[in-house]
Protein backbone atom coordinates (compact mmCIF):
# COMPACT_ATOMS: atom_id res chain seq x y z
CA UNK A 1 0.00 0.00 0.00
CA UNK A 2 1.58 3.95 -1.02
CA UNK A 3 1.69 6.47 1.86
CA UNK A 4 1.75 9.99 1.85
CA UNK A 5 5.50 11.18 2.25
CA UNK A 6 6.27 12.16 5.56
CA UNK A 7 7.40 15.74 6.44
CA UNK A 8 8.95 14.40 9.61
CA UNK A 9 11.09 12.36 8.02
CA UNK A 10 14.60 13.68 7.69
CA UNK A 11 15.41 12.04 4.83
CA UNK A 12 12.19 11.63 2.68
CA UNK A 13 14.09 9.60 -0.49
CA UNK A 14 16.66 7.01 -1.37
CA UNK A 15 19.28 9.47 -2.56
CA UNK A 16 20.10 11.04 0.78
CA UNK A 17 20.99 14.26 -0.60
CA UNK A 18 17.85 15.95 0.08
CA UNK A 19 16.77 16.86 3.25
CA UNK A 20 13.00 18.11 4.86
CA UNK A 21 14.55 20.94 6.75
CA UNK A 22 12.18 21.52 9.36
CA UNK A 23 13.85 18.60 10.79
CA UNK A 24 17.32 19.80 11.64
CA UNK A 25 16.47 23.51 12.26
CA UNK A 26 17.51 24.40 15.83
CA UNK A 27 17.68 28.39 15.87
CA UNK A 28 14.97 30.07 17.82
CA UNK A 29 14.47 32.69 14.84
CA UNK A 30 14.32 30.35 11.70
CA UNK A 31 10.87 28.79 11.06
CA UNK A 32 10.86 26.04 7.77
CA UNK A 33 7.73 24.17 6.72
CA UNK A 34 6.21 21.12 6.04
CA UNK A 35 8.10 19.60 2.63
CA UNK A 36 10.14 22.16 1.96
CA UNK A 37 13.51 20.53 1.26
CA UNK A 38 17.56 21.38 1.01
CA UNK A 39 19.24 19.03 -1.58
CA UNK A 40 23.24 19.33 -1.39
CA UNK A 41 25.73 16.08 -2.44
CA UNK A 42 27.69 16.82 0.76
CA UNK A 43 26.01 17.03 3.50
CA UNK A 44 22.39 18.56 3.51
CA UNK A 45 21.28 18.29 7.15
CA UNK A 46 23.94 20.99 7.77
CA UNK A 47 21.88 23.55 6.01
CA UNK A 48 21.51 25.87 9.05
CA UNK A 49 25.79 26.05 9.96
CA UNK A 50 26.76 26.28 6.24
CA UNK A 51 23.44 28.09 4.37
CA UNK A 52 22.09 31.46 7.01
CA UNK A 53 25.13 33.24 8.08
CA UNK A 54 25.71 35.63 10.59
CA UNK A 55 22.75 34.48 12.30
CA UNK A 56 22.60 35.92 15.86
CA UNK A 57 19.34 35.51 16.84
CA UNK A 58 19.65 38.35 19.49
CA UNK A 59 19.71 40.66 16.99
CA UNK A 60 16.10 40.47 16.36
CA UNK A 61 15.29 39.43 12.74
CA UNK A 62 14.12 36.65 11.62
CA UNK A 63 13.78 33.50 8.55
CA UNK A 64 10.66 32.25 7.70
CA UNK A 65 10.47 29.40 4.85
CA UNK A 66 7.11 28.23 3.72
CA UNK A 67 5.95 24.71 2.52
CA UNK A 68 7.19 23.07 -0.47
CA UNK A 69 9.99 24.94 -1.43
CA UNK A 70 12.69 23.42 -3.18
CA UNK A 71 16.45 24.89 -2.00
CA UNK A 72 19.05 24.04 -4.37
CA UNK A 73 22.72 23.14 -3.22
CA UNK A 74 24.69 26.57 -2.24
CA UNK A 75 21.74 28.73 -1.62
CA UNK A 76 22.89 30.92 1.15
CA UNK A 77 20.52 33.37 3.41
CA UNK A 78 22.66 36.28 4.78
CA UNK A 79 21.04 37.92 7.62
CA UNK A 80 21.16 41.07 9.24
CA UNK A 81 24.44 41.16 11.76
CA UNK A 82 25.74 40.69 8.66
CA UNK A 83 25.72 44.56 7.77
CA UNK A 84 28.39 46.82 9.50
CA UNK A 85 27.56 50.39 11.13
CA UNK A 86 26.30 53.00 8.26
CA UNK A 87 25.38 55.88 10.46
CA UNK A 88 28.86 56.81 11.49
CA UNK A 89 32.62 58.11 9.49
CA UNK A 90 34.11 54.75 10.06
CA UNK A 91 32.45 51.10 8.87
CA UNK A 92 34.92 49.19 11.68
CA UNK A 93 33.42 46.73 14.00
CA UNK A 94 35.83 48.20 17.07
CA UNK A 95 34.05 46.97 20.09
CA UNK A 96 33.81 43.06 18.52
CA UNK A 97 37.59 42.67 19.38
CA UNK A 98 37.27 43.36 23.02
CA UNK A 99 39.24 45.88 25.11
CA UNK A 100 39.48 49.71 25.38
CA UNK A 101 37.68 49.15 22.13
CA UNK A 102 34.58 47.98 23.73
CA UNK A 103 35.03 50.34 26.53
CA UNK A 104 35.01 53.34 24.04
CA UNK A 105 32.27 52.10 21.54
CA UNK A 106 28.36 51.60 21.82
CA UNK A 107 27.62 47.47 21.30
CA UNK A 108 28.48 46.23 18.02
CA UNK A 109 24.61 44.96 17.17
CA UNK A 110 23.40 47.87 18.78
CA UNK A 111 24.34 50.20 15.63
CA UNK A 112 23.93 47.92 12.53
CA UNK A 113 21.26 48.84 10.63
CA UNK A 114 18.17 46.46 10.59
CA UNK A 115 16.38 45.23 7.82
CA UNK A 116 13.67 42.67 9.23
CA UNK A 117 12.43 39.87 9.06
CA UNK A 118 13.74 37.27 5.52
CA UNK A 119 10.88 35.31 3.95
CA UNK A 120 10.06 33.01 1.90
CA UNK A 121 6.46 32.47 0.58
CA UNK A 122 5.20 28.72 -0.37
CA UNK A 123 6.19 26.67 -3.35
CA UNK A 124 9.50 29.39 -4.21
CA UNK A 125 12.52 27.72 -6.09
CA UNK A 126 15.85 28.77 -5.47
CA UNK A 127 18.24 27.74 -7.73
CA UNK A 128 21.59 26.65 -6.88
CA UNK A 129 23.93 29.31 -5.44
CA UNK A 130 21.84 32.17 -5.77
CA UNK A 131 22.12 34.52 -2.47
CA UNK A 132 19.26 36.16 -0.51
CA UNK A 133 19.73 39.34 1.16
CA UNK A 134 18.84 40.44 4.79
CA UNK A 135 15.12 41.40 5.02
CA UNK A 136 13.88 40.19 1.34
CA UNK A 137 10.41 39.34 0.75
CA UNK A 138 9.79 36.26 -2.01
CA UNK A 139 6.73 35.40 -2.84
CA UNK A 140 5.04 32.27 -3.19
CA UNK A 141 5.73 30.63 -6.40
CA UNK A 142 8.51 32.68 -7.20
CA UNK A 143 11.63 31.63 -9.12
CA UNK A 144 15.03 32.64 -7.86
CA UNK A 145 17.68 31.53 -10.94
CA UNK A 146 20.75 30.52 -10.23
CA UNK A 147 23.88 32.41 -9.30
CA UNK A 148 21.93 35.08 -8.40
CA UNK A 149 21.69 37.99 -5.84
CA UNK A 150 18.62 39.01 -4.32
CA UNK A 151 18.37 42.17 -2.87
CA UNK A 152 14.69 43.09 -3.85
CA UNK A 153 11.80 42.18 -2.70
CA UNK A 154 10.08 39.15 -5.11
CA UNK A 155 6.26 39.08 -6.24
CA UNK A 156 4.29 35.83 -6.13
CA UNK A 157 5.06 33.63 -9.32
CA UNK A 158 7.78 35.73 -11.22
CA UNK A 159 10.89 34.35 -12.04
CA UNK A 160 14.24 36.74 -11.29
CA UNK A 161 17.94 36.44 -12.05
CA UNK A 162 21.28 38.26 -12.06
CA UNK A 163 23.22 40.25 -9.84
CA UNK A 164 21.89 42.13 -8.66
CA UNK A 165 18.59 39.94 -9.39
CA UNK A 166 16.16 41.26 -11.71
CA UNK A 167 12.17 40.88 -12.81
CA UNK A 168 12.64 38.54 -15.60
CA UNK A 169 8.84 37.32 -16.00
CA UNK A 170 5.62 36.17 -14.78
CA UNK A 171 5.38 32.34 -14.58
CA UNK A 172 1.54 32.63 -15.56
CA UNK A 173 -1.71 35.47 -16.97
CA UNK A 174 -2.15 37.54 -13.78
CA UNK A 175 -5.75 35.78 -13.42
CA UNK A 176 -3.92 32.31 -13.24
CA UNK A 177 -1.88 33.64 -10.19
CA UNK A 178 -4.64 35.15 -8.42
CA UNK A 179 -6.33 32.25 -8.27
CA UNK A 180 -4.07 30.07 -7.07
CA UNK A 181 -2.80 32.61 -4.60
CA UNK A 182 -6.65 32.34 -3.37
CA UNK A 183 -6.46 28.45 -3.71
CA UNK A 184 -3.25 28.01 -1.60
CA UNK A 185 -3.03 24.57 -2.15
CA UNK A 186 0.04 23.81 -0.04
CA UNK A 187 -2.36 24.20 3.09
CA UNK A 188 -4.38 21.11 1.68
CA UNK A 189 -4.94 17.79 4.59
CA UNK A 190 -2.50 15.38 2.59
CA UNK A 191 -4.84 12.57 1.51
CA UNK A 192 -6.73 16.04 -0.30
CA UNK A 193 -3.43 17.72 -1.49
CA UNK A 194 -2.60 14.13 -2.49
CA UNK A 195 -5.54 13.69 -4.79
CA UNK A 196 -5.27 17.54 -6.07
CA UNK A 197 -1.36 16.20 -7.41
CA UNK A 198 -2.48 15.60 -11.17
CA UNK A 199 -3.89 19.37 -11.26
CA UNK A 200 -0.85 20.96 -9.81
CA UNK A 201 1.30 18.79 -12.41
CA UNK A 202 -0.93 19.58 -15.08
CA UNK A 203 0.83 21.52 -18.60
CA UNK A 204 -2.67 22.87 -19.81
CA UNK A 205 -2.91 25.95 -17.99
CA UNK A 206 -6.76 26.43 -19.03
CA UNK A 207 -7.72 23.65 -17.82
CA UNK A 208 -5.79 24.03 -14.45
CA UNK A 209 -7.85 27.44 -14.18
CA UNK A 210 -11.24 26.18 -15.12
CA UNK A 211 -10.36 23.38 -12.28
CA UNK A 212 -9.33 25.92 -9.39
CA UNK A 213 -12.40 28.28 -10.85
CA UNK A 214 -14.93 25.56 -10.28
CA UNK A 215 -13.41 24.23 -6.69
CA UNK A 216 -13.23 27.88 -5.60
CA UNK A 217 -16.93 28.16 -6.79
CA UNK A 218 -16.35 31.07 -9.13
Amino acid sequence: MNKIPSPDVLFPNEYGTSCFLKNVITAPNITVGDYTYYDDPVDPAAFERNNVLFNWPEFGDHLSIGKFCSIASGVRFVMGSANHRLSSVSTYPFSVFGGLWAQRTPPHLSQLPFKGDTVVGNDVWLGRECVIMPGIHIGDGAIVAAYSVVTRDVEPYTVVGGNPARFLKRRFSQELIDLLLQLRWWDFPPEELADFLPVLCNENLEEVKEIIQRRLNL
